[in-house]
């Protein structure tokens, strides 16, 4: 550290008294904790076969988000089976097992489904391991299961050319990991009543990051332990919503905060928490949308269960209930089903007759179609 530069935080003296304005964080974490009662409450009316789809969905999206933040893209349907396969969903058709997706899911299920179960040491390891099976981060072997030595130099988080590389950001040195690790690990475990659950998370994740413990992963296991700490806030059991997915969406934003709260003269984390709450509250925003989809199809499902479709009305009608792309057309129909233009259009035909589909308003010169939604037009052989 050159003279007159300023500290990183954990070169503080009073590191790691963390303080923060509880009266200035007291709107956003009520309005958080509201979120998380809307969502929650939604499906606590639904059946335990819609709970899982809508755990799957977010699960699935925060080990794909967790893992993209470190522009790593995975398979989503790799994901998504190997989620399915530890949970003992039924998803038809699974995509084959990857070792390397499987153990990213392996550590978000266990951070997620086990909230209540220590945070160790060995557990972190574990995690870490099972992120990096193979012993290599891409072509380069790291120290796999145990924190990091310094070897090859302090630990940095740089960009730009190797020439002219910026340092963002500089962890503890490796000598003092085990003490400051200890001392993390206390905290974690430890009950302070005193301490907003939803603050505890957020601190959880800022500290954990700030150790960079670990040659490669830091990023998505400082994530993992946020989610373990949003876990026990809200003690659902299940995931619902996913703050990774958040935070990839809001990527530049998130490496300011990290950047202006790791570096400086004080340790008061207000400015972060707040960063934190309005994240995470947009996060379950964006679950009770994904929520209304989900439940959305299952209720137009439910409402047409009797109805004689065929196999292609069926497949095109998931795909439209999923977000089609464009305008139906019977053009479309045709060329996703895989049928001739009459084909198509004596199954729209039929759909129009039933009254699922209707004629989108426009026209012009290829007829579009779009749904009914089930409480704007019920099915003809129900009364009310």
């Amino acid at each position: 550290m050159q003279s007159g530069e300023s500290l990183y935080i954990w070169q503080l003296d009073d590191w790691p008294q963390w303080r923060f304005e509880l009266a200035a964080l007291a709107q956003p974490l009520a309005d958080v904790s509201r979120a998380q009662g809307l969502l929650l409450g939604r499906l606590a009316d639904v059946g335990m076969e819609l709970r899982d789809r809508a755990s799957l969905a977010a699960l699935t999206d925060d080990v794909l988000k967790t893992s993209e933040i470190e522009g790593e893209l995975l398979n989503p349907a790799s994901v998504r089976s190997s989620i399915a396969r530890r949970l003992g969903l039924d998803i038809g058709a699974l995509a084959p097992s990857d070792r390397h997706v499987d153990g990213v899911v392996e550590m978000v299920l266990d951070a997620t489904a086990h909230s209540d179960a220590a945070l160790t040491a060995q557990r972190l390891f574990d995690w870490h391991a099972a992120l990096f099976p193979t012993g290599y981060s891409g072509l380069s072997p790291i120290a796999v299961g145990r924190w990091r030595d310094d070897a090859t130099g302090p630990m940095q988080v740089v960009s730009g050319p190797v020439h002219r590389r910026k340092v963002h950001f500089e962890a503890p040195p490796a000598h003092a990991l085990a003490a400051e690790m200890a001392r993390f690990l206390r905290w974690a475990n430890a009950h302070d009543e005193q301490l907003p659950a939803l603050v505890k998370a957020g601190l959880a994740h800022l500290w954990f990051v700030t150790m960079h413990p670990f040659d490669d992963g830091n990023g998505r296991i400082a994530r993992a332990v946020g989610d373990l700490f949003l876990a026990r806030a809200d003690g659902a059991g299940q995931r619902f919503y996913s703050l990774s997915a958040q935070i990839q969406r809001e990527r530049s934003a998130y490496y300011d905060i990290l950047a202006r709260t790791q570096k400086g003269d004080s340790l008061d984390m207000t400015p972060w928490l707040l960063w934190f709450l309005a994240a995470l509250g947009r996060a379950l925003d964006s679950a009770n949308t994904a929520l209304g989809a989900v439940l959305g199809k299952a209720h137009f499902w439910q409402r047409w269960a009797s109805a004689p479709f065929n196999e292609r009305q069926i497949k095109l009608l998931d795909r439209v209930l999923d977000g089609f792309d464009g305008k139906l057309t019977s053009s479309k129909w045709a060329a996703i089903a895989k049928c001739s233009a009459d084909t198509a259009l004596r199954d729209i035909t039929q759909l129009l007759a039933l009254g699922v589909l209707q004629k989108a308003p426009g026209g012009g010169r290829a007829s579009a179609y779009e749904l009914v939604l089930p409480e704007a037009r019920p099915p003809t052989s129900q009364t009310d």
